[in-house]
């Protein structure tokens, strides 16, 4: 039986070439001096597109006020925008992690005050199984500010 009856499609959405993807899945650490405010501002044309897609684009302790108005301005869907408060550290970590792993999320914005060594090893194991993008702002790092240092690309 080779004739297809009907107009629908076979299989929607399995096969499709994500080769036009923005933003590779992994993990990215990025130092901030401005709380996070320039990086979500350049991040925020790719969140846009990535909250296209239905999953939540994921802030755990945004470090600004006027985050909402920034994303909403650069056309980001506040529908699918989802705020977490964190009472620590340990506890934004773990909700990064759960974020980024859930199949739930496009994208995942942490703030945290730095990240040590250990810390930066667990985010590298989290990226291997990460399905979604992550980027974790240091808002209060003592080296030099750098570019963007990536952890770990998932593929």
């Amino acid at each position: 039986m080779s004739m297809l009856i009907g107009n629908a499609p076979r299989h929607p959405g399995l096969w499709q070439d994500n080769s036009d993807t923005m933003v590779e899945l992994g993990v990215s650490n990025l130092p901030s001096s401005s709380n996070g405010r320039r990086e979500l501002q350049q991040l925020s044309a790719q969140l846009a597109q990535l909250s296209q897609q239905g999953r939540w684009i994921v802030l755990i302790n945004p470090g600004f006020s006027g985050y909402k108005t920034l994303l909403a301005n650069a056309g980001v869907r506040m529908d699918r925008v989802l705020q977490v408060r964190a009472r620590d550290e340990v506890e934004a970590l773990w909700a990064t992690e759960r974020a980024l792993t859930s199949g739930t999320t496009s994208a995942v914005v942490s703030w945290v005050d730095q990240l040590d060594h250990k810390d930066k090893r667990r985010l590298q194991l989290v990226a291997k199984s990460a399905r979604a993008v992550g980027i974790i702002l240091e808002t209060h790092t003592t080296t030099e500010l750098q570019s963007s240092c990536w952890l770990q690309a998932v593929h």
